[in-house]
């Protein structure tokens, strides 16, 4: 009887939530409206800028966006309120957000080697959006606790199976978003087609991917561990559904000469003027400080805040701007939050610099922490240094945390604050030669395999005169 009263139950949730998706063909599941779809787009695309920052370059995000647009307009969903963003972030990557929110980072376009190829990236975004993947994956999971809940209430002997159902989610889904990405694919090579772009690009993007794979992390992942399937499997696929499409070759278009006159100039890799480490140094040249971190703790520079983590992961250090007029201001607001505990608080100089430390506890979900606090005021600035671990294990790091903020330093060293990120510059052959002998004769800082890489091609390859080339001009700052 149970059983049966949660199978009807169920199946009337199913019923209300699936449409056929003319993207896709097929019934869909999506408890979501698209207002709500595009707000849930809208407040997460606020997220991402804030955290990975747009890349400045009016020409290029214009470009894109036309590109992106273009795109969209012979989608089945025109009429979404689709953005497109070029992320200042040297990964190679590229994603989709519910209600038409697309991007790439500059990391992918100075991978990418034509405009077909950029087709193909963003179509099979916006392959995504059009199939409601992202949309389907909140339904569904909203959905199975509708169901569950459903299911515990009428039938108590489900309960003491629910935590190994939930766990089991993500094997439940990871068979959907594989199928989502060669769904994407499918479509981003429709969307190729209907803008007149080659689709044949698409396999270089993979390839390209499939290189940069490799020579990342020495090994890839098993493509059943994988939501995203081995790009080498998906160029094979895709070849197979290029040879099916009804499509002219001669008349389309690559632009590769366009392509790379839009990515001329272009940051390649990290920006150092954003900040860098030298062992347990991080010196950032644009804001003219430097700090120095506990030895042998993992470091990592984000864009909204410095992070360092103990060798035991129980203990981190944190940099960030507050925001607050002075330290004063930024000390009030943070010692008098509801719940802490303060001691010790004191107004200092570090090298000159004005500050406002600390110490506290505070009880969390995780439990009591305790930590300490430095407020520092530097060339227009406010920065907030927090050091803080479990209230147990935080006399152990009351001193290098102490001695790390004290830390905080101007600086002044030339060649540092004189620092620029690498860039693509493009070359226009006046001779055939190799790829060896353009990297002797336009040298670059990066490794012969990573300058085959960014041009797609094999190191013995005989580039002809007349041909453009990515040279990777600066230096490589270690």
């Amino acid at each position: 009887m149970y059983s049966i009263i949660f199978v009807v139950l169920l199946g009337a949730f199913l019923f209300g939530g699936c449409a056929t998706n003319p993207a896709t063909g097929k019934k869909t599941l999506s408890l979501i409206s698209e207002s709500q779809e595009i707000n849930m787009g809208k407040q997460s695309d606020k997220q991402i800028s804030a955290s990975l920052g747009t890349y400045q370059d009016q020409d290029l995000e214009e470009y894109v966006r036309e590109l992106g647009e273009n795109l969209a307009a012979k989608s089945e969903r025109p009429n979404l309120p689709w953005t497109f963003r070029v992320l200042d972030d040297p990964t190679v990557n590229a994603f989709a957000l519910p209600g038409g929110y697309i991007y790439v980072t500059r990391g992918i376009l100075t991978y990418l080697n034509d405009e077909a190829e950029l087709a193909g990236v963003i179509g099979h975004e916006i392959g995504h959006v059009t199939a409601k993947h992202a949309v389907q994956r909140i339904s569904s999971q909203q959905l199975l606790q509708i169901g569950l809940g459903i299911g515990m209430v009428i039938s108590p002997e489900l309960q003491q199976y629910g935590e190994y159902i939930g766990a089991g989610l993500g094997v439940l889904f990871l068979k959907f978003s594989r199928d989502d990405e060669n769904q994407a694919d499918s479509l981003g090579l429709r969307y190729m087609g209907r803008a007149n772009y080659d689709p044949r690009q698409m396999t270089q993007v993979m390839a390209m991917l499939d290189g940069v794979s490799k020579s990342e992390g020495g090994g890839r992942i098993p493509e059943w561990l994988s939501t995203h399937p081995n790009p080498g499997n998906r160029k094979e696929s895709i070849q197979n559904q290029v040879a099916r499409m009804n499509v002219n070759f001669d008349e389309t278009m690559v632009n590769r000469d366009r392509y790379l006159e839009q990515i001329d100039g272009i940051i390649f890799g990290y920006n150092p003027r954003e900040g860098f480490f030298r062992k347990n140094v991080f010196y950032q040249p644009d804001l003219q400080f430097l700090y120095v971190f506990p030895e042998g703790w993992k470091t990592s520079n984000m864009k909204q805040a410095v992070i360092a983590v103990s060798p035991k992961e129980d203990a981190i250090i944190q940099i960030t701007i507050s925001g607050e007029i002075s330290e004063e201001a930024a000390a009030d607001k943070f010692f008098t939050q509801k719940g802490i505990t303060v001691e010790n608080v004191k107004k200092d100089k570090i090298h000159g610099q004005s500050v406002v430390t600390g110490s506290f506890s505070v009880q969390t979900e995780q439990g009591v922490l305790g930590g300490m606090v430095g407020f520092i005021s530097y060339n227009g600035n406010v920065y907030q240094i927090l050091g803080y671990s479990s209230l147990a294990v935080w006399p152990a790091y009351t001193k290098a945390v102490e001695k790390s903020i004290y830390s905080f330093d101007r600086l002044t060293d030339q060649e540092i604050l004189s620092v620029q990120p690498m860039r693509i510059r493009i070359v226009t052959l006046e001779r055939d030669m190799t790829l060896e002998e353009f990297m002797r004769t336009y040298p670059s800082p990066v490794s012969l395999d990573t300058l085959a890489l960014i041009n797609q091609v094999k190191k013995d390859t005989v580039l002809t005169a007349g041909q453009k080339v990515k040279q990777v001009v600066g230096e490589k700052v270690q």
